[in-house]
């Protein structure tokens, strides 16, 4: 049965009406008449409905949403940004697509492998054997993130725990599959190379997998820890290397000390023969001037020339003869000078002019 509002009030207010007239009770104050009409109460009370159930739901960067109609999922994601849905029959699901971190490690100190940190996950470093059947512990970091495109996809396909169904499985298998490969004594110097392999072969795997639901940022591999034995054996081959290198060295500085002394003595040499055809020359070119000098004298003693210096000489003596007049002097055949004289009063002392 419909309840009429406006007989409801109008009783209400006769009720009033009648305590007025006995003169007791408070007579409240009348409603407006847009709360008389039914439609009012219907939409206040949607309107608390609505802010209860809260019909909307804010994406921020880094997360989409994944919208849920009876149960199934919507392919489409929802961005950053507020967006509404029917509560009861919709719901969103906000997921993470900002960069996850997962580091193997030993973590007997850092406590469960479900530990998260700010988007960051510990799972227990992973044990390979190498080439020979040898156990090796390798501890990497793995950088990834959720593709939003594919989100719904993936959520549907995995679950929320896809981290743990995708990620943690490849890793271990291609980590264990490339670092086999090698002995364990290589790994250490194939560093870089099994790193770029690994990243390689992530890449590679997530890229078949259904929807691409995962999107590789980066790949560390951060130690490699080796059996003490073959820690031994690389130490012994470091220690015989490097002193191969220092008995190397030591001979390369012999061998250089060898050439200084061999070019420094083959320099003295050098300059010496160098000193000695410069003296060679000197002396044959002071040689050559020489004779081009007498020859040049001797070309120009004509017998005039020779007649007038012996026309001088002979002046000179008279200037002698006259100061020394005892002196006897004797003339060579010919005339030639220098002549020679002698003091008749000393003859032990004897004297040459030229």
């Amino acid at each position: 049965m419909a309840t009429n509002y406006n007989d409801y009030f109008k009783k209400n207010n006769d009720n009033d009406n009648n305590s007025n007239n006995t003169g007791g009770g408070f007579t409240p104050p009348e409603l407006p008449n847009f709360l008389n009409k039914p439609i009012v109460w219907i939409i206040a009370i949607l309107i608390v409905l609505a802010i209860f159930a809260k019909p909307f739901v804010v994406i921020n960067q880094g997360e989409v949403g994944i919208l849920s109609t009876t149960g199934k999922f919507d392919p489409e994601p929802l961005n950053a940004g507020m967006h509404f849905y029917i509560p009861i029959f919709q719901k969103v699901y906000v997921v993470d697509t900002k960069i996850h971190i997962i580091n193997y490690k030993r973590i007997a100190e850092a406590g469960s492998m479900n530990d998260t940190r700010g988007g960051i996950k510990l799972y227990p470093s992973i044990n390979v054997l190498d080439s020979r059947g040898l156990p090796v512990t390798i501890e990497l970091t793995f950088g990834y993130r959720l593709n939003p495109k594919t989100a719904a996809q993936t959520i549907a396909t995995y679950g929320f725990n896809w981290e743990d169904k995708i990620i943690n499985p490849l890793v271990r298998d291609v980590v264990r599959n490339i670092v086999g490969r090698f002995p364990a004594e290589d790994l250490p110097i194939k560093r870089n190379q099994i790193a770029t392999l690994i990243n390689s072969k992530m890449q590679e795997k997530l890229d078949k997998l259904q929807s691409n639901p995962v999107i590789l940022e980066s790949v560390q591999l951060r130690q490699i820890i080796l059996p003490n034995k073959i820690k031994d054996q690389i130490l012994s081959v470091q220690v015989a290397k490097q002193q191969a290198q220092r008995v190397q060295y030591e001979v390369l500085k012999a061998k250089q000390e060898a050439q200084k002394r061999a070019a420094l003595a083959q320099g003295m040499a050098e300059a010496k023969k160098i000193q000695a055809q410069g003296t060679a020359q000197a002396i044959t070119i002071q040689a050559n001037a020489q004779a081009k000098a007498n020859k040049l004298i001797s070309e120009s003693l004509t017998p005039k020339l020779l007649q007038l210096k012996q026309i001088e000489v002979q002046g000179k003596f008279n200037e002698a003869l006259k100061v020394n007049k005892n002196a006897q002097i004797f003339l060579t055949p010919g005339g030639v000078v220098p002549n020679l004289w002698i003091n008749a009063k000393d003859k032990q002392k004897a004297s040459v002019s030229k």
